[in-house]
């Protein structure tokens, strides 16, 4: 035993980087809302980055740790304790076995990502282990966690397991800089045209990145209802089904677009006004429903450069905390 859920929050689900590749079969990609903020918690436990981690939504579970472990926690701030004591996010934790992590309530952010040294020990279902919802796939028995359940950890190094504790969890000074990584108060989030943009007026289209779109309560991993100016067609068309992916932003009758995410269809049949790009899907992520955005239109150049820069960041980040860990003697 390792992990055991005493209050499952709001919804706690195994994510990894996604199950990519089966699209032409109909099966989502499903993975982490926030994939950035995923791969640190990974890198910071010594881990491969897209290592399955818990993907915790605004309200936070209640954990029993079973043993003695290595873990961090990324993303939203959703109040994480231990034993009633604030843990540290973005840097690596040392935690006793019995001790009780808690989440206790949502500061900034959406989504928090709790990682484990040598991973959750969940099996792969078609190269994946994250959790399709909808559909009951992969992750802990294809749902979101619940009370009782137990996650066991895969089998990590006898430091770690011998390490004997003063506390209920200790964690080094240093620490990944968590605002290059999240939000802003009011971020703006940049797009390329869709590939319907001309199927709109030309006010919506100057409506669409002028004013405010705010988050709408019905909202989730599937994607994002958002409320603001309504955006209208220049004539009324019939459109055929065709691909859209994590990031589309489809705009249905009633004029209020939907930003798709992780547990998007794989098809869909409304005009796209824009694509999100890839490299400010994580900031969506982490936007709360009844909070508001900006979009903001960049090329096709520019998109490909935000995300090269993005990745080399990452890049850079990997090798100064691979080496911190080393220093630790942790990996």
């Amino acid at each position: 035993m390792s992990l055991r859920v005493i209050k499952p929050g709001l919804l706690t689900s195994i994510q990894d980087l996604g199950r990519k590749g089966f699209q032409q079969h109909g099966v989502i990609i499903s993975g982490a809302m926030d994939p950035y903020s995923l791969r640190i918690a990974n890198m910071l436990v010594g881990n491969k980055e897209g290592e399955a981690a818990l993907e915790i939504t605004l309200m936070g579970p209640t954990l029993k740790i079973e043993k003695n472990c290595l873990i961090a926690i990324t993303g939203g701030n959703l109040s994480p304790t231990i034993d009633s004591q604030t843990v540290p996010m973005w840097k690596p934790v040392y935690v006793k076995k019995g001790t009780i992590l808690r989440f206790e309530g949502c500061k900034s952010g959406c989504r928090s990502y709790l990682s484990v040294a040598g991973g959750y020990a969940i099996s792969t279902v078609m190269n994946s282990k994250s959790t399709y919802l909808r559909g009951e796939i992969g992750g802990f028995k294809g749902r979101a966690l619940k009370v009782d359940d137990v996650v066991d950890f895969n089998v990590t190094s006898t430091i770690l397991i011998n390490r004997e504790f003063k506390e209920s969890f200790t964690a080094p000074k240093w620490f990944v800089n968590d605002k290059e990584f999240m939000p802003s108060r009011m971020p703006a989030i940049r797009f390329i045209d869709g590939s319907q943009s001309d199927y709109f007026t030309d006010s919506s289209k100057v409506s669409f990145t002028e004013n405010l779109f705010k988050v709408s309560n019905q909202s989730d991993r599937m994607g994002y209802r958002i409320s603001g100016p309504l955006l209208e067609l220049n004539e009324k068309r019939e459109l055929l089904s065709e691909a859209v992916t994590n990031g589309s932003v489809q705009v249905p009758p009633d004029g209020n677009p939907i930003i798709l995410l992780a547990d998007s269809q794989t098809t869909g049949g409304y005009p796209k006004i824009a694509q999100v790009i890839t490299a400010d899907l994580p900031m969506i992520a982490q936007i709360k429903p009844g909070e508001s955005i900006q979009f903001s239109r960049v090329t096709l150049k520019e998109a490909e450069q935000l995300f090269l820069q993005k990745e080399q960041q990452l890049k850079e980040l990997k090798v100064s905390i691979s080496l911190a860990l080393k220093k630790q003697q942790v990996i």
